[in-house]
């Protein structure tokens, strides 16, 4: 297990300390993870995925990465709240999926993912990375500007059962000292560790 970066939370009486109820652990997905996965598909996608489509991009080791988050700190429960993924084709990168249990919204869940994807497209030697967002998801567009993310085209209707077009979002020279700096900076505001289990870059 690899802890990235020597970080504490902030408890609200003003004292650092960590609170182990609020560690995220970012781990590969695996077929043991998929029934948690796929009820977190079913209750947050509007179109979700299959468990055969899942299983097929797990399959895809030279090109998919595939990444769950758990949380708590007990060797016994560790449930998974959220996961992500990413299509790696020579520079690019894709972000194929990525989604949080709504009762773990809003405690930078997502925000770890996309760090440690970002990070793995980077030891990749992935330049860029590109996404598919809802034009109404505001939350989303906002973490993805974070990470540097910038509109560069839209898909018309491509969410057609929503009657919604996606945008299509950007960035690059993921592979710059200064976007080092930039996941350093976002890493910093993390609220605990961000520890990983079979992760390497």
């Amino acid at each position: 297990m690899t802890v990235r970066g020597a970080l504490r939370s902030r408890h609200p009486d003003g004292e650092c300390g960590r609170d182990p109820s609020t560690e995220i652990r970012i781990a590969p997905m695996r077929r043991r993870h998929l029934r948690a996965v796929l009820r977190i598909e079913n209750t947050s996608v509007h179109r979700p995925w299959s468990l055969g489509l899942f299983l097929n991009e797990l399959g895809l080791k030279d090109t998919r990465f595939y990444v769950v988050a758990k949380a708590g700190s007990s060797p016994v429960s560790q449930p998974v709240v959220g996961y992500a993924g990413l299509l790696v084709l020579e520079a690019d990168a894709h972000l194929t999926t990525i989604s949080v249990d709504e009762r773990w919204r809003r405690r930078g869940v997502g925000e770890r993912l996309m760090w440690v994807l970002i990070h793995l497209a980077r030891s990749r030697e992935c330049e860029a990375v590109t996404l598919e967002v809802r034009e109404s998801n505001h939350p989303a567009i906002s973490m993805y500007r974070k990470f540097g993310f910038e509109v560069r085209g839209r898909r018309k209707n491509y969410y057609s059962d929503l009657g919604e077009d996606a945008l299509v979002m950007w960035v690059t020279d993921i592979r710059a000292t200064t976007y080092l700096e930039r996941l350093e900076r976002i890493e910093a505001g993390f609220a605990s560790p961000t520890l990983t289990e079979g992760l390497e870059w």
